[in-house]
């Protein structure tokens, strides 16, 4: 499924981790696929598998 790279940018600042945010914008595609792109989200400290709840997808 993709996600709006907008939405997991809003659930870093949310959450108060701006460095990671800013991190995420320059490094994550447009359309994040939560399977495909797991190791990005990880890098960023996003449980690819919790994601979904999270943003309400």
């Amino acid at each position: 499924m993709e996600i709006p790279k907008d939405k997991i940018i809003q659930l870093l600042k949310d959450r108060g981790d701006h460095d990671k945010a800013a991190e995420a914008e320059r490094e994550l595609p447009d359309k994040v696929d939560h399977e495909e792109h797991s190791n990005l989200l990880e890098k960023h400290g996003i449980d690819p598998k919790e994601l979904l709840g999270k943003i309400g997808f």
